[in-house]
């Protein structure tokens, strides 16, 4: 649900003069959130929401608004919205569950829900309005609520793996370098024989030709 509110163009575009002199790719308001979270039916679940901004939050200017739909098709239903103070939204899905749990002197706009319900499941819509900046931040999240956490992975098991694997990658190494030191022995070998037949080859050429200027 967008927030409409005023914003200074001369400091905005200040702002995003620095971001070109600084060669940045990054645009001047980002939201940070995970897009996948699963939660345990029955427990208390964090969603986190963060921003960074060119500007430092101001209470009086910054609005914040937190909404809920079951898919990308459904309504938006606001519970909870920041003007001038936190203000949580009493709502038929959520009743009193929803608490604010971040730190605006962070940029932290995170919220918890406590008591999972299935019917909690569905999207989480974080946006941010940080004034002046003009850009609006959107961030999306995607809550699954489970009846039962998965079984815990048997780590001996991929330990024995990893172990016998790396073990083999070093024979495989190890044999290598054996063989690569056994056929550079054999080449220098190779060049030795060679050059021993050449130098007895000259020895025996310088002989004949002696020999042949003593006949004459």
């Amino acid at each position: 649900m967008p927030l409409m509110l005023p914003s200074q163009g001369t400091s905005a575009a200040s702002c995003v003069a620095l971001l070109v002199i600084a060669a940045s790719t990054v645009s001047s308001m980002d939201v940070l959130v995970a897009q996948q979270i699963n939660a345990l039916n029955g427990t208390m679940v964090r969603i986190s929401c963060s921003f960074t901004s060119c500007y430092r939050l101001d209470p009086t200017k910054f609005a914040m608004n937190w909404t809920y739909q079951e898919t990308l098709n459904d309504t938006e239903e606001m519970f909870m919205t920041f003007k001038n103070k936190i203000t949580p939204l009493r709502t038929d899905r959520f009743g009193d569950r929803v608490k604010f749990a971040g730190n605006l002197d962070k940029n932290d706009l995170s919220i918890t829900i406590s008591d999972v319900q299935l019917t909690d499941e569905g999207i989480y819509n974080c946006y941010v309005r940080n004034p002046p900046d003009r850009i609006q931040g959107h961030g999306i999240i995607q809550l699954s609520v489970v009846t039962e956490l998965p079984p815990p992975r048997d780590s001996t098991i991929a330990v024995a793996i990893g172990a016998s694997i790396g073990g083999m990658l070093a024979l495989v190494i190890l044999s290598m370098v054996v063989v690569k030191c056994v056929r550079r022995h054999k080449k220098q070998e190779l060049i030795s024989d060679e050059q021993k037949m050449e130098e007895e080859g000259k020895t025996d050429g310088e002989g004949g030709t002696e020999e042949g200027t003593k006949q004459l």
